[in-house]
């Protein structure tokens, strides 16, 4: 397994997906987004993985007036917008291969090999 998890360590629930891993001992790379955003190869393999853009996009995001925006700009426009501001992600961003989660996913993590 080759195990990428994106977020920061401010989100309870990235910090929460690290514990998971750990406890199982299974290795893994962190990346902070506040240092360094999924790259535009990253994003599409992630965006295609959860089913679309929308699934990627927090609710619960602090910053509202850009999620307000992505919410209603065109689905052509969207993945763009989201890509330039990943700030509305949900986190934790959870890679294995071309396989991804978004959120805290336990289960789906422990089907994994």
């Amino acid at each position: 397994m080759n195990i990428q998890i994106f977020g920061t360590k401010k989100s309870s629930d990235t910090r929460k997906a690290e514990r998971f891993f750990k406890e199982r001992g299974i290795k893994y790379q962190f990346i902070d987004m506040k240092e360094k955003e999924l790259s535009k190869g990253e994003f599409n393999s992630v965006m295609q993985a959860v089913g679309g853009v929308d699934a990627m996009i927090d609710p619960a995001c602090k910053d509202k007036d850009l999620l307000a925006l992505v919410t209603y700009i065109s689905a052509d426009e969207r993945a763009e917008k989201v890509m330039e501001n990943q700030s509305v992600l949900r986190q934790p961003i959870v890679r294995n291969g071309r396989m991804a989660t978004v959120g805290y996913a336990p289960d789906v993590w422990k089907t994994w090999k």
